[in-house]
């Protein structure tokens, strides 16, 4: 609905020129101000752009009523059920958080052998020959290295010497005891018969020198050899059961002797044998600890104390340190995945051997050992000690 406004100013004269002009400004500002004619009218006359406003409103109208169309439409939300009642059950998709075979948890340790021997040798001396190289595979019982030989060699040769010289006393006193012990009866025997003849002399003499058919002096000769043959039948007769009873004891002493022989050319041998250092494994040389000509010896500060260090690199596990707040997700013989940092492309997989009893309060973190075969082929190419490998632990049935 429109309103015209009509301002006659044919009837008005203005008193002076300039009141007119004032009203003519005003009546023009005021019919500017008024509806067209053909709007008011209800017709369109092509007057330009007046249907502009009844569009709007037309369009505002009908976004309304589309609108509250669509809210009309929406179905409204399903009454919320009690917390204690049943819920519905979710099944796990493959490889989704939760089913077998999934990763729950990864974290970044460094490879190091399950089993890294330092290779020493038993007794010091000067490196002779030396056959080491870092990275060389080498079977087990291969000759790593020779020491000088000359001090052990000498060692032996007397031990040698004295087991002999044991061996041949041993030999003389088992077979000389029976012969001596014999002698020593046969002695004591004869004394006995010697004295039963001296003690008849001395019997007769005494008859004769009661009846005084013989001097005093036989007598006394007779009774002094009767007395001292009975003393050398006593001395015999001890000899005789010190032989039989006594010095049979010198037989276990003499073989006794020979068994401590043995044991010292024993000792002398192990330490010559030692001169010569085997591999103790089948592995791959890590690290030179000395050179040739060098001294070594296990048991001194100032020198060299080992020969090499080295490892079977097919049994290798990866070091870890699990938060103590993670721990919880980590169990003996649990399934892992392993991917060095050298060969991201690389994959490998293992199971935790062990999970450390003592934690390091200091960090609040837990070590976990994971274990990992790897095969011959590959043995020190993408897995090597002390470098950085991912493990991702994961959720067993």
């Amino acid at each position: 609905m429109g309103y015209t406004v009509m301002l006659d100013t044919a009837n008005h004269e203005a008193p002076n020129a300039s009141a007119r002009n004032g009203q003519r400004n005003l009546s023009d500002r005021v019919r500017s101000l008024r509806l067209a004619d053909h709007i008011a009218a209800g017709g369109g006359g092509g007057r330009g752009k007046s249907w502009l406003p009844w569009g709007l409103c037309a369009f505002l109208a009908a976004s309304t009523l589309y609108l509250a169309s669509v809210v009309s439409s929406v179905p409204a939300p399903p009454e919320r059920k009690s917390e204690s009642g049943p819920k519905p059950a979710v099944k796990a998709k493959a490889g989704a958080r939760g089913s077998p075979g999934s990763v729950i948890f990864e974290a970044k340790g460094y490879v190091i052998p399950e089993q890294q021997i330092q290779v020493s040798p038993k007794v010091g001396g000067m490196v002779e020959e030396l056959n080491v190289v870092e990275g060389r595979r080498v079977e087990k019982d291969a000759v790593l290295c020779r020491l000088e030989t000359t001090d052990y060699q000498a060692d032996h040769d007397r031990a040698v010497a004295a087991l002999k010289a044991a061996k041949h006393r041993y030999e003389e006193i088992a077979r000389g005891y029976e012969d001596e012990t014999e002698q020593a009866r046969v002695d004591w025997e004869g004394a006995q018969a010697e004295f039963k003849s001296l003690f008849l002399d001395l019997g007769r003499n005494q008859n004769l020198a009661r009846n005084k058919a013989a001097a005093l002096s036989d007598y006394e000769k007779a009774e002094s050899a009767s007395l001292s043959m009975e003393r050398r039948v006593d001395k015999l007769r001890l000899t005789y059961k010190l032989q039989r009873e006594v010095r049979k004891e010198r037989i276990p002493a003499a073989f006794a002797e020979v068994k401590q022989a043995e044991a010292d050319l024993a000792k002398v041998r192990w330490r010559l044998d030692n001169c010569v250092i085997k591999a103790p494994i089948t592995g791959t040389i890590l690290t030179k600890k000395t050179e040739q000509w060098n001294i070594v010896n296990p048991v001194a500060f100032n020198v060299s104390a080992s020969i090499c260090e080295m490892a079977d690199l097919t049994k290798l596990e990866v070091d870890l340190t699990i938060q103590e707040r993670d721990i919880n997700k980590i169990f003996k013989g649990q399934k892992c995945r392993i991917r060095p940092d050298a060969a991201a492309d690389r994959t490998y997989y293992g199971e935790v051997s062990r999970l450390m009893p003592i934690a390091d309060r200091s960090k609040g973190t837990i070590s976990v050992r994971v274990r990992v075969e790897v095969p011959r082929a590959e043995e020190g190419v993408y897995l090597r000690p002390e470098g950085a490998a991912l493990v991702s632990f994961l959720r067993g049935e």
